[in-house]
This record gives C-alpha cells, sequence and structure tokens, in this order.
C-alpha cells in the first residue's frame, strides 16, 4: 500500500503487534466497507467507519458462529471506536471464484446446504442478540422497490399511493411466515461470501462471510439467497436438488415439503423485489451502476417466484401499475 496509512490504523496495527504488516487493498463491494490484507500474515484489517451496528454485528455473530462450529473469521482485535477489527484472512478462494476455475458446482452448493442445516439445527444458533426480521422489517424492505424501481419507470408516479397499495399486498402473505421456524439468518448468503477452506473437515470446510446484518427470522431465507442467486443462473435441475437435500434434513417445525417450498418461494419473491430496488439505488443514488448488469435476471427471478408464491394479486397490480416491470 503506496498511500499515507492513517493513524489511528498504525496505532491499531502496532496495538496488535503487527506494526510493520504490508496491507493490500482488497475490491471493494456494495457497501461502505473495506479490506486491507496483511501480506504474508493469514490476517485482514476490515475498515468500517460508518456503520457502527454493523461492525458491532459482524464481531459478534463471527464469534457466535465459531462458538457453533462453522468457519467464520476469527477475531484477532477489534476497536470500536475506530471501527478497525484485525481478523482471520480465508484467502481468495470464494465460491465465484472457484466455480469460475471449473470447480464442482454440486459439490459447492451441497456443502452450502449442509452448512446451513447445521445452522438450523444447532439447539444455541438463535441464542445471539440480533434484530427480529418481522412483518414490519419485510414490508419496508419492499418499499425500496416503491421508492427506487417505480420511479424509473413511471417518473410522474405518486410514490406513496403506489407503496401503501403495494404493501397492502403483501401484508398477509408475509404475516403467515410467522408459523415456520426462526433462525439465525446471516442474510447474503451467496457465492460472493462463501468461501472453500483447506484444511478443515465437514461443515467447517465453508467459510461464511459477510453476516453482519444476521437476523432472527424465516429459516428458508439464506437458502432462497443461496439458490436464487441475484448474480448467476445455477446449473439446470441444481436448485431442486438442493432443496431436496435440505427439505431431507429440515428443522423440527418446518412442517412438510409443501409448507417449506411455499415460504421458500415467499421469500424469494420478497427478496427479489427488494433487490431490485436496491440495485437501482446503489445506481442512482450511490454512483454504482454496476449491479444493473444483474436487473433483468432479477426481474426473471422476482416474476418467477410471484408466480410460484401465488401472488397473482401482486403481479396483477405490477401490470396495471408498472406495464412492462419485468423488462429493463
Amino acid at each position: 500500500m503506496t498511500a499515507k496509512i492513517p493513524a489511528d490504523i498504525s496505532a491499531f496495527l502496532a496495538a496488535q503487534g503487527e506494526a510493520d504488516a504490508t496491507l493490500l487493498p482488497l475490491p471493494g463491494d456494495a457497501s461502505a466497507r473495506r479490506y486491507l490484507r496483511l501480506e504474508g500474515r493469514g490476517k485482514m484489517l476490515m475498515e468500517d467507519r460508518h456503520d457502527p451496528a454493523g461492525f458491532a454485528g459482524f464481531v459478534k455473530i463471527a464469534r457466535h458462529l465459531s462458538d457453533l462450529g462453522l468457519s467464520a473469521p476469527r477475531i484477532h482485535g477489534a476497536d470500536p471506536e475506530t471501527g478497525l477489527a484485525l481478523i482471520e484472512d480465508f484467502g481468495s478462494r470464494t465460491y465465484s471464484v472457484q466455480l469460475a476455475a471449473g470447480r464442482d458446482e454440486a459439490d459447492l452448493y451441497a456443502l452450502a446446504v449442509e452448512a446451513l442445516l447445521h445452522l438450523h439445527h444447532h439447539p444455541e444458533a438463535v441464542r445471539v442478540a440480533v434484530p427480529d426480521y418481522e412483518l414490519t422489517t419485510l414490508l419496508d424492505e419492499l418499499s425500496i422497490f416503491s421508492q427506487w424501481y417505480a420511479p424509473t419507470l413511471r417518473p410522474e408516479i405518486d410514490t406513496a399511493a403506489f407503496d401503501a397499495a403495494f404493501r397492502a399486498l403483501w401484508q398477509d402473505p408475509l404475516a403467515s411466515l410467522a408459523g415456520g421456524p426462526r433462525r439465525l439468518v446471516l442474510r447474503d448468503f451467496h457465492v460472493d461470501n462463501l468461501m472453500e477452506l483447506d484444511g478443515r473437515e465437514g461443515v467447517r470446510r465453508c467459510g461464511l462471510l459477510d453476516f453482519q446484518d444476521g437476523v432472527i427470522g424465516p429459516a428458508e431465507y439464506d437458502l432462497v439467497s443461496l439458490l436464487q442467486d441475484a448474480r448467476r443462473d445455477l446449473a439446470p435441475g441444481l436448485e431442486q436438488a438442493m432443496l431436496e437435500r435440505y427439505i431431507a434434513a429440515a428443522p423440527d417445525g418446518a412442517g412438510g415439503p409443501d409448507d417449506i417450498l411455499r415460504r421458500y418461494h415467499l421469500l424469494g419473491a420478497q427478496r427479489h423485489t427488494r433487490i431490485a430496488g436496491v440495485f437501482q439505488r446503489l445506481a442512482l443514488r450511490d454512483g454504482k451502476p454496476g449491479y444493473l448488469r444483474f436487473l433483468s435476471r432479477v426481474l426473471r427471478q422476482m416474476e418467477a417466484a410471484l408466480e410460484a408464491a401465488g401472488l397473482s394479486e401482486v403481479s396483477a397490480f405490477l401490470n396495471r401499475e408498472l406495464p412492462g416491470w419485468q423488462q429493463v
């Protein structure tokens, strides 16, 4: 790293015994967080100065997941005042990198599903102080679509009226999720945030990243994140095979296959709708238009999930209020 290192970073590294480390910045993502690799040390500097709650959540959930027998980065040291943490470096073998190199897709996804099942079966998994992913939050996330996606199609739209009607159509279906199992939900459980780790056995081979927004919510949410990925298409038949794998060993209280699939498709519809709005917000507000290259896939997924979840009233509303909404 050629630029001068800020004084607080130098002081933090010195306190951790890493004053002489060479820092190598890693590419950024949709967040304001950044990571710098300590070359040759097996450690990473995480810098998150804009989201104290997310910083605290990362540290807390990382330690919790490790206690559950899963692989989250070890926290070597953390300073909430500066938003700096020294964490274990899992390397660069994300699922995305491995898949691009020809790694067997079904094997990687099966490992991720087994890690989820381990999390969902562990009796201590929900014993962590994180927010509840409840109905109001689910509806608020849908408002991102109203506020950021709908106006791109109809600039003159009455956003408040659209949003009120839109939320009303989702209210009862989403309220029905309360009957399913509640588990620790990591929120961004997809190939960019999963690693294949050498030298570990069982579910610990699956390295977990980017879970600072974890909540207690519907068990199937992370399964949707994994199997209906906004960034890539799965091989034909793989989603169904992984669903069957999960259903065969689902946690207590999940009900039968129809119950699990009903929640899965409903959560998929909600998630894709939110993401369509988020991608537009990233482009229009945050100056990150690169995510728009995934938008057509997300809209296809959203349309399919609305149908699979039986949300015909939502689809009819969108077709009436936003003609051609599924085309970009």
